[in-house]
């Protein structure tokens, strides 16, 4: 691999690694908050319906691109990305202020904000600093909506899921083409050049990837394999400590397969993602938990 571009793929593992302690941080505010995405997080159900859902909103972008609306697209996504703010700010705000009166606007006006600046200047930086909050709120909320086991069930599904979609179907980079046609700020974006602009250049998949001037990561590549993270420390006893074993494990492993994962990336062809990043998750977690011995999320136990 060239010189020049191992430090922005290093750039990829800190985000990561960032995204992950984010979103253990956010797991406490947002518990207070009442935040939740399903109502029984112990339920085996749940991934199948979070697959379901998947499968429909997929489905449903790729007739709005089939007719050429892809404006929609874009529109669709903003309100997705303006919601999650609201969620998060929201949180933060009943955490730490919860006597402030206008919590209420001022979370609004947050969230209003920067959607406008993600929409408006997104430019690179922009893009990965919002980015980093989004996949950090996403992560924690589902991280403590979802039980162990649930959420082992869910990333397989989805690293199943990716790869047909990636390397069968193709429908996933139809997708991705789609998105970044309309530039819509839900990936993070490493440059290889100092004087690369997300702005004037985008970015490139497929046969052109090799000459594009960033590099490119979906934001669901960080937030799934964080999902583990966060219910590993929700719903595992800590002993009121933050980073046990099988939360570290996770995190490490996750790591461990982002690495894998730039190897293919720095090729220029488009990979699926989550097959290395939630198998190294998994993996990294049931290592730590077979070094704690914690194993009561299983139902033997």
């Amino acid at each position: 691999m060239e010189l020049r571009n191992l430090v922005p793929l290093a750039a990829m593992p800190a985000m990561m690694i960032v995204v992950q302690l984010l979103a253990l941080y956010l797991s406490h505010p947002l518990q207070e908050a009442g935040v939740a995405a399903f109502e029984d997080p112990t339920s085996v159900a749940n991934p199948f319906i979070f697959l379901a859902i998947l499968l429909v909103f997929t489905l449903f972008l790729l007739v709005l691109m089939r007719f050429g609306v892809k404006r929609l697209i874009g529109i669709i996504i903003a309100v997705s990305l303006f919601f999650t703010f609201i969620y998060v700010f929201g949180a933060l705000f009943a955490y730490f202020f919860p006597s402030f009166a206008l919590a209420g606007i001022a979370v609004l006006a947050l969230s209003v904000t920067a959607t406008v600046i993600l929409y408006r200047f997104p430019e690179w930086y922009v893009i990965d600093s919002l980015g980093i909050l989004l996949a950090a709120g996403v992560a924690s909320i589902f991280g403590i909506s979802l039980a162990i086991l649930p959420v082992i069930i869910l990333l397989a599904l989805l690293a199943a899921y990716d790869a047909i979609a990636v390397y069968r179907t193709k429908h996933m980079i139809t997708l991705a083409e789609g998105v970044l046609s309309e530039r819509a700020p839900i990936l993070f974006v490493v440059p290889r050049r100092r004087d690369y602009s997300f702005i004037r250049e985008g970015v490139a998949i497929g046969d052109e990837a090799q000459e594009r001037g960033a590099f490119i990561i979906g934001m669901g590549d960080l937030i799934m394999p964080s999902i583990l993270v966060v219910s590993a420390l929700v719903f595992l006893d800590s002993g009121g400590a933050v980073f046990t074993a099988p939360v570290v494990g996770a995190m490490l492993g996750s790591v461990a397969g982002l690495l894998f994962l730039l190897r293919a990336v720095g090729k220029g062809k488009p990979q699926a993602g989550l097959p290395p990043l939630n198998g190294g998750a998994i993996a990294g977690f049931l290592l730590g938990c077979l070094i704690s011995g914690q194993w009561a999320w299983l139902p033997v136990f």
